[in-house]
């Protein structure tokens, strides 16, 4: 078996182990084929890993805000002008669109000759009453009984009248509105996030588009982020209603936000299928991502709709004096502690550590003795003998580049880049060990990442990110 493939089964089984669910990129070096070498790397360069920059799950997120206006059409009115764009800055008081106000004067026009119709009827109506009262006065007793009953029917006709004049008023009264109000102002500050008529398209800032308002408006000020867990990555209970993150800018890595998940929106799953094959040999497979929102600490430097990865709070940022190791590179913890070692001469050897402070979270140990940065060690696997050739890796492989049994372990069929336990070989030479393969697309950013897609498209080799793998997880 190729060298190259068995470094990367091996660095799946280092992530394996370590429970972080990260891979890593092994492009391998040139050996002969028939020579089994043992690949190393510094501890330097192994335990920068673990400095919070990718030993966690990333989740992409969106900045938005936490208070959102939206503008309902109504529907018996037509949009005559949109005076706004998306993305442009509106104050309280500015014209967002107005309403034709044509058919509105012409209605008008009409309900006050209605009402001046009805008003004359109502005058005439009342004069005839009036004149039937005296009549009644005048009249015989036998008379007075029909005259009586005249009355009470035009009284009845001149309430209804009245009813009609009444109902013209109001008619009139919203005509007047609708003329006088014919166009829509803010009533708040922000930015208008959507606009849904024929020349512009909604959601410009989260790729929502199932928001049927006419118009929308981010109030600024107050941001959350809003981001996307996928149902595999939620059993780990990394991402949770209460829990603590860490918001990563992805233009530069060392600014960051910290904040609490406040919400998780499990009513409202986005199920999508996923391009990765199960061991069962079942085909496709099918998954959901639900958006959860973070309420932040501080929002100081972030805008509205700027795109972030989100990744649990663990203590990753928290500075470390000394050497910390993966525990999974050290063997017999409990009794006497080693790693395999680089002996300084290019031949592998057990080399004894004492161990410090376990930081359970990270799954790290402090080594107090045995190691320095620049030793440089593998991970251990079955085969591993003191005295094998050694050589430090160039482009991070780690494990013997051609292991007894490698061809005939049932593992990995190197013809079509399958793994029996349901990991998948992508042309690259990347692991997919999660079955997640979700990926989340920003308005051009196709940087894969947990946390579901929209358009499923990979992204460009000249900008993926060292670490990331089909699963969509990212690591920088």
């Amino acid at each position: 078996m190729k060298k190259k493939v068995i470094a990367i089964v091996c660095a799946v089984a280092v992530l394996a182990a370590a429970g972080g669910g990260v891979t890593w990129h092994f492009l391998g070096n040139s050996t002969k084929e028939d020579d089994n070498v043992v690949y190393v790397n510094t501890v330097k360069a192994l335990t920068n890993l673990g400095t919070g920059n990718g030993m966690e799950n990333r989740y992409a997120g969106v900045v938005e805000s936490e208070n959102t206006w939206k503008v309902e059409k109504n529907s018996e009115k037509k949009v005559k002008e949109v005076y706004v764009e998306v993305g442009q800055e509106v104050q309280v008081g500015t014209p967002l669109f107005s309403y034709d106000t044509e058919k509105f004067q012409s209605d008008l026009e009409q309900a006050q000759l209605d009402l001046e119709r009805i008003n004359n009827e109502l005058s005439s109506m009342n004069t005839n009453i009036n004149q039937l009262y005296k009549d009644k006065k005048q009249a015989s007793k036998d008379q007075q009984a029909s005259i009586t009953l005249e009355i009470q029917e035009a009284e009845l006709d001149l309430k209804k009248k009245e009813y009609e004049g009444k109902s013209k008023q109001a008619e009139i009264d919203k005509l007047n509105d609708n003329i006088t109000n014919a166009t829509v102002i803010s009533e708040i500050a922000g930015v208008v996030k959507s606009i849904n008529n024929d020349d512009s398209s909604a959601g410009a800032y989260s790729g929502d588009n199932s928001d049927n308002s006419f118009l929308t408006v981010l109030a600024t000020g107050d941001f959350r982020v809003k981001g996307q867990i996928n149902e595999q990555n939620m059993s780990d209970g990394s991402i949770t209603e209460g829990s603590q993150v860490i918001v990563h800018s992805r233009v530069d890595e060392n600014q960051t936000w910290t904040g609490t998940v406040t919400k998780i929106d499990r009513e409202n799953a986005r199920t999508g299928s996923n391009n990765v094959y199960s061991s069962s040999g079942d085909g496709m497979t099918q998954s959901s991502n639900y958006p959860f929102y973070v309420q932040l600490d501080g929002t100081n430097g972030l805008m509205l709709g700027q795109h972030v990865y989100v990744e649990p709070d663990v203590g990753q940022q928290e500075v470390k004096t000394g050497i910390w190791l993966s525990d999974s590179f050290i063997n017999d913890v409990d009794s006497n502690p080693y790693v395999w070692a680089d002996n300084g001469k290019g031949k592998l050897e057990k080399r004894s550590v004492t161990l410090g402070t376990h930081d359970e979270n990270m799954m790290e140990y402090q080594i107090t003795d045995g190691l320095a940065e620049d030793d440089a060690i593998t991970f251990p696997e079955d085969g591993l003998e003191e005295g094998m050739k050694t050589v430090v890796s160039t482009d991070g492989s780690l494990g013997q580049s051609n292991p007894a049994g490698g061809e005939d372990d049932g593992m990995l069929d190197n013809d079509d880049g399958m793994v029996d336990d349901g990991m998948t070989q992508d042309e690259n030479g990347m692991v997919d060990n999660t079955m997640d393969g979700a990926e989340y697309s920003g308005e051009e950013d196709t940087t894969n990442v947990i946390g579901g897609a929209d358009n499923g498209e990979a992204e460009p080799a000249d900008t993926q990110e060292a670490g990331s793998a089909d699963d969509g997880e990212v690591q920088p």
